[in-house]
């Protein structure tokens, strides 16, 4: 995912970071298969940057 963000998307590779938790987080047990495909998922975090955050609230204040 994060290598289709790079090309695709023009995203400077330095503000992403990819992360797995795999078998440490579980949403569900791996004894099924429907347990395992429930655990098989990519989720996208978009952090944004606290100092333009930040000056966006202080505008609207």
């Amino acid at each position: 995912m994060a290598r289709v963000l790079q090309t695709k998307y023009a995203i400077n590779p330095k503000r992403i970071t990819a992360g797995g938790k795999s078998e440490f987080n579980p949403l569900t047990t791996n004894d099924t298969a429907e347990g395992r495909s429930i655990n098989r998922r990519t989720r996208i975090i978009i952090m944004p940057q606290l100092d333009q955050f930040f000056k966006l609230l202080e505008r609207k204040m």
